[in-house]
């Protein structure tokens, strides 16, 4: 998981999972800064206008007026800017009520936009000390960020009988849900991700099933996805309608690409 979250949408090849995330981080990508710079750079033209964008989406929670505001531009011109970074392939829109959302196509690039570009003077002189404070204290969002992505991923394979037509996360001013889908047969389904050190209440449940009413978005089914697992009484509540997944379940994914 939190090698996905770095490495994400690449083709690096063969990555040493006995070393520490900041270590790969150091030898594969900081220390060939100058080299995937130009790569990304082909990717996204370059523009500074365009990273600007990509940091900001990366440091917030993607929101265009959040991300623009971040960047220090106008809407009109950020809209504008974005529009062509979708047709570029590099991210694409998300909608939410009266709202638009920044969603990243790489992890990687997302990664790259967080961690290293606004940082890029301290990289390039070979100095790496900011990138390192920013890891330590902001990677665990960025698993977060990772690890709903997968669980959306997993959901779809999950609902075979009754297939997934429509996923995203939900917000709006006062809300936001991790998953928001529906089924073929136009079941609503809500979902929580928490990549957390401990194990899950029933409490987790009742909060997804609050903001389910408060949204009104008339949820069948609830969906909880864990690092760790759940206490037993939330285990006991599992049913057709309560689902539960943690890590272990992960490996679908996987097996299903080999």
């Amino acid at each position: 998981m939190e090698l996905f979250t770095i490495f994400g949408g690449t083709e690096w090849g063969k990555i040493d999972t006995n070393k520490e995330p900041f270590e790969l981080v150091k030898t594969l990508i900081l220390d060939d800064y100058r080299y995937i710079r130009n790569d990304v750079s082909e990717m996204t033209t370059g523009m500074p206008l365009y990273h600007s964008i990509l940091s900001g989406a990366a440091l917030g929670d993607g929101r265009l007026h959040s991300t623009f505001k971040k960047a220090n531009i106008s809407e009109d011109v950020g809209i504008k800017a974005v529009d062509e970074l979708c047709e570029l392939g590099v991210i694409k829109l998300q909608n939410s009520k009266n709202s638009k959302k920044i969603i990243f196509n790489a992890p990687f690039i997302k990664f790259w936009f967080a961690f290293v570009s606004p940082l890029f003077k301290g990289v390039r002189d070979g100095d790496y000390k900011e990138v390192q404070d920013r890891f330590e204290k902001r990677f665990a969002e960025f698993i977060s960020y990772t690890f709903t992505q997968l669980s959306a991923e997993l959901l779809k394979k999950e609902f075979q009988d009754d297939p997934i037509f429509s996923l995203k996360n939900y917000w709006d001013k006062d809300i936001e849900i991790d998953i928001y889908a529906k089924t073929k047969s136009k079941k609503v389904v809500v979902g929580s991700c928490n990549y957390t050190n401990s194990k899950l209440k029933k409490s987790t449940l009742t909060k997804l099933q609050e903001k389910a009413t408060l949204a009104k978005l008339d949820a069948e089914i609830f969906v909880i996805f864990a690092k760790v697992g759940f206490s037993s009484e939330l285990k006991a509540l599992k049913s057709k309608n309560i689902k539960l997944y943690t890590l272990k379940n992960f490996k679908k994914l996987v097996e299903d690409e080999r």
